[in-house]
């Protein structure tokens, strides 16, 4: 939260606010439940909101961004909303100029700017269309193996106990039955198991995130070549909760990146994307003031 200075008055964290995952209601809570955090913290009212930036997850579809822009609308009357989503809410913390974002968390996306300032992006429709190379995909690949190839010993192998006690299940049955009811409950979990075990030498593992890498490489392979960027230096940036979770996946990802586009040049995101999104409305209510004046 910003003061009309833009000086940062407050930083708050709630639950998730991914509408296609978990619905609107749910994820309009959270962002109620941030907002008012932030507020206490500052000592400000919700009428003093001038606007509001939200870059969420799962808002690409538009009957998502509408009914969060909705929403949020509700919540704080009278403020100028946007809604975006996170892949376009990573890219705004780039500098200018051809750039490319790949966020690999519960799901995968890749989203970039050209250099005549078109954007484009591949992947994040969700797990039944795509979301290659993400934690989701990862936990599925490991249960498909663990439960449908013999030679991995689904029943004796340490990474096969390791997925079980991290999801409280007895056995793969429960897996199964679990991950039918709830994916997303599920195979996202798998995940650090299996980064963990990557760390450790299983090569089961190993195999599983090296293909994650592959997947997550060729997604931005083809955007910059969507893009027209991939024989021209362009920033690449990595984000979302797979990166920095092991060291194995962290080097595989890098030496698949070096080889899928060489010209692109690692940036770090210096900003939070919480601290993007409120200069985004602090610019927004500077635009929305100039028009009423």
């Amino acid at each position: 939260m910003l003061d009309e200075s833009a000086k940062v008055l407050a930083r708050t964290r709630s639950g998730p606010s991914n509408p296609s995952r978990i619905g609107v209601e749910a994820a309009a809570n959270s962002l109620r439940d941030a907002a008012a955090a932030a507020l206490r913290e500052a000592g400000a009212i919700t009428s003093e909101v001038k606007a509001i930036c939200a870059g969420l997850a799962g808002t690409a579809r538009s009957e998502f961004a509408d009914k969060m822009h909705a929403a949020l609308a509700g919540l704080f009357p009278g403020a100028a909303i946007r809604v975006l989503t996170d892949f376009e809410l990573a890219l705004a913390m780039l500098p200018p100029g051809p750039a490319l974002v790949l966020i690999a968390g519960t799901g995968s996306v890749a989203y970039g700017r050209g250099a005549d300032g078109k954007t484009a992006r591949a992947g994040g429709f969700g797990p039944a269309e795509s979301d290659e190379g993400s934690a989701f995909d990862v936990g599925r690949a490991a249960m498909d193996a663990l439960t449908c190839e013999p030679q991995f010993g689904k029943h004796d192998s340490d990474l096969s106990r390791q997925i079980l006690r991290q999801l409280g299940c007895a056995n793969w049955e429960e897996v199964q039955a679990k991950a039918h009811s709830n994916a997303d409950a599920v195979f996202p979990r798998i995940f650090p198991v299996v980064a963990a075990a990557a760390d450790a030498g299983d090569s089961l593992a190993q195999s599983l995130l090296s293909n994650a890498a592959d997947n997550l490489a060729n997604l931005t392979k083809n955007l910059a070549e969507t893009l027209g960027i991939s024989s021209a230096p362009f920033s690449l940036a990595l984000t979302g909760g797979m990166p920095g979770r092991s060291t194995f996946f962290d080097a595989a990802l890098g030496s698949k990146l070096r080889e899928s586009v060489p010209q692109a040049s690692l940036s770090a995101l210096t900003n939070s994307p919480a601290e993007t999104a409120a200069r985004l409305a602090f610019e927004l209510a500077n635009s929305a003031q100039g028009m009423s004046s």
